[in-house]
């Protein structure tokens, strides 16, 4: 695996674990920062080994659907999925914008806490990808932080409301 190029994004959250746990299982959460600039509907999240989560991101009349298998959760320290595109009826789908796209990425995300405070790590690798596809992701892995960066900035303000309530 050490030779697939990896998309790597590290935060520190001034929110204890917990929370920034619920940010990534509790559908109503992770509706609210997750694919910035866009509607994302929840349609269903399973988040235990072998659940899914399916997800439409929506721009006016465009949907793009997301299907989230996850492989490994260990609350509240660890999630792993396999991250796929997927057609309207959540079978995995090339990606419509990107044809030579991973049909599948392997997803890992991390949460460390130290004095009240929750470092995040997430990956994102090409899994089981061709070749064009993991030419096709180092080509965009630059590209990446401009939506999960948008994403992490969200998620900090969520977790700032959330730390009031």
């Amino acid at each position: 695996m050490s030779d697939v190029p990896t998309y790597v994004i590290e935060r520190e959250f001034d929110a204890p674990r917990d929370m920034v746990w619920r940010t990534w299982t509790e559908p109503e959460l992770l509706a609210r920062w997750y694919g910035p600039g866009v509607e994302t509907i929840i349609h269903k999240l399973d988040v235990t080994p072998g659940g899914l989560w399916l997800n439409e991101m929506k721009w006016g009349d465009t949907s793009m659907y997301e299907r989230v298998e996850y492989t490994e959760a260990v609350r509240p320290e660890r999630l792993v999925w396999l991250h796929s595109n997927a057609d309207a009826d959540w079978n995995v789908a090339p990606n419509p914008m990107m044809p030579v796209w991973p049909r599948v990425l392997l997803g890992t995300v991390t949460l460390r806490e130290e004095d009240g405070r929750t470092h995040l790590r997430l990956t994102w690798a090409p899994h089981e990808a061709s070749e064009e596809e993991i030419a096709g992701f180092a080509a965009a892995i630059e590209k990446l932080d401009k939506g999960w960066g948008a994403g992490m900035k969200l998620l900090a303000e969520l977790l700032e409301e959330l730390k009031t309530q």
